[in-house]
């Protein structure tokens, strides 16, 4: 297939992927579908389910010339098979409420902060998908069967914040509008508000009634996700037995490192005492913009990776964003979008300090979200002329991308105090548990109470945090094993890029070289750089 023709294949990939999903066109900031909502009911699903069957078709009957397109094109298609599987297989529009208040939520929560159109443009599109919000909730009562209880609980969990973006978030956004645009606001609210309570109130009861399915996915799907996904060799007993063998390995590191910082103190003492300290409460945003001006500055000086242009603006959450952002959260530019800043929200405790902001913690933080981590990635992807790399992503890089920063980061001497390093080893730690328990639960029966009473031996955390956490990883089969996943691919192909290159070996060309792939799966760059697949 020339050239030519796989840029028209992936246009029109891209058209589709759009239309199925204008959440995450909006997201990516493509702007044509900012009025719409997604479509999933039977019939609609059905249609999706042909029209991307078809592209998949054309990919596999039009194999491209140039390396470049092939590693592309197999990331698309890849991307295409788990879109299908995920609808036609794990079925997260039947079994998972929560998919539809995400794809909600987000969409009205999108369109207020972002920043890449004027804000009238966006109450326009606002007040469109709020005028279609009844209709989207109607199609979402209809189509849900019998989720399994954690689902039906964390949605419930959801549309709490939902209803504060409705009563908070949307008025203030529209109070300073033209008054059209603010009149078609609070005329679509209205009905919309309504939508949700009596969303959340099937939820609480009709759906809780019937509650009765399993959240995980079994076996054949989690490795299907892992070989198309993720692009991984693996099995799912091989990265147990790798997430276990961390986990000890880590476990053990701690312990020596407590030992080294307070004699006689287990580490999940150490830990819990360490992240008393905080900044203060006025002191906080300022705390995380310093450290990531530091972070970039470090990577900077130590010619680590190129730097493209591009903000990354460390505000204090807005008072009706933090039911959505409790702790912190960045929000990256769109891999289409004209504007290159990033935002990374701090939340800012009320009544006091909060163990959440560890100033043992923060630097560690700042890179991984800001450079060389998740803002940089992005930046690097959104500057790519391949709109495949802008765009197609699997978690194992994009995570695992972020986590071998705070290690690399930590070897370089960023984290020069060894309480920073000691907290930078836990988070490895927390990553490993991860993998140990994304695969029990989705693949080995492990229940929701086992995993939480894992997680809090494991890591010596509040037990309703690991509650959380837990209620979160039913909900995500296969991405919670891709940070500490992606963390051991990423070195491994370093090694190997470094065993090539010998003397002409630098971390700078290889991290450019990393990145100018965006966040496709590893064994895809390792396949374009000549390192085998």
């Amino acid at each position: 297939m020339s050239r030519a023709d796989h840029r028209e294949l992936v246009r029109s990939y891209l058209d589709l992927r759009w239309q199925l999903d204008p959440v995450a066109a909006t997201m990516a900031g493509v702007e044509t579908h900012d009025a719409h909502l997604g479509h999933f009911s039977a019939p609609d699903t059905k249609i999706a389910l042909a029209a991307l069957r078809s592209v998949a078709a054309a990919f596999e009957e039009s194999p491209a010339e140039s390396l470049e397109d092939q590693v592309d094109q197999t990331a698309a298609l890849n991307d295409i098979r788990v879109s299908i599987a995920r609808l036609e297989t794990e079925r997260p529009h039947e079994l998972n409420p929560e998919f539809h208040l995400t794809h909600l939520l987000q969409g009205l929560f999108a369109l207020i902060v972002r920043g890449d159109r004027s804000a009238d443009l966006r109450g326009l599109a606002l007040a469109a998908r709020l005028t279609d919000t009844p209709r989207f909730l109607a199609d979402a009562r209809a189509v849900l069967q019998r989720p399994a209880p954690v689902f039906t609980e964390t949605a419930l969990s959801v549309a709490r914040g939902g209803h504060a973006l409705f009563r908070e978030a949307i008025p203030q956004f529209a109070a300073p509008l033209t008054a059209a645009v603010r009149t078609r606001i609070e005329d679509a609210l209205v009905p919309a508000r309504d939508a949700l309570r009596d969303f959340t109130d099937f939820l609480a009861g009709e759906l809780t009634d019937r509650s009765d399915g399993d959240f995980a996915i079994g076996r054949d799907a989690f490795e299907f996700r892992i070989r198309f996904e993720h692009a991984l060799p693996d099995t799912a007993p091989a990265l147990l037995r790798y997430g276990e063998a961390l986990v000890a390995e880590l476990d053990a590191d701690l312990a020596r490192r407590a030992e080294a910082l307070a004699p006689g103190t287990p580490w999940r003492a150490l830990a819990e005492r360490l992240r008393a300290a905080t900044p203060a409460p006025g002191a906080l945003v300022a705390h995380y913009a310093a450290e990531m001006a530091r972070a970039r500055e470090f990577v900077a000086s130590r010619d680590l990776a190129r730097i493209p242009a591009g903000a990354l603006e460390v505000v204090a959450t807005p008072r009706f964003m933090t039911p959505l952002v409790p702790f912190a959260a960045y929000d990256p530019p769109g891999a289409f979008a004209d504007d290159r800043r990033g935002w990374f929200y701090v939340t800012v405790p009320e009544g006091g300090r909060r163990a959440d902001h560890c100033i043992h913690e923060i630097a560690c933080t700042a890179l991984h979200e800001g450079y060389p981590g998740h803002h940089l990635q992005f930046l690097v992807a959104q500057a790519q002329t391949s709109p495949v790399r802008r765009v197609v992503a699997s978690p194992l890089t994009v995570e695992g991308w972020a986590l071998y920063c705070e290690e690399l980061m930590s070897d370089q001497g960023f984290l020069a105090r060894p309480e920073e390093v000691f907290f930078q080893r836990l988070h490895l730690l927390w990553r490993a548990v991860r993998v140990v328990l994304d695969v029990r639960l989705h693949t080995m029966g492990m229940s929701v109470g086992s995993a939480v009473d894992y997680m809090v031996g494991a890591l010596g955390i509040a037990r309703d945090s690991a509650e959380a956490e837990v209620r979160r990883y039913c909900g995500a089969p296969g991405y919670q094993l891709c940070y500490a996943v992606g963390r051991r691919e990423l070195v491994k192909l370093r090694q190997d890029y470094e065993r090539r290159a010998g003397s002409a070996f630098s971390l700078r060309g290889f991290h450019d070289e990393v990145l100018s792939y965006g966040g496709l799966p590893v064994s895809l760059i390792r396949w374009g750089m000549g390192l085998g697949e």
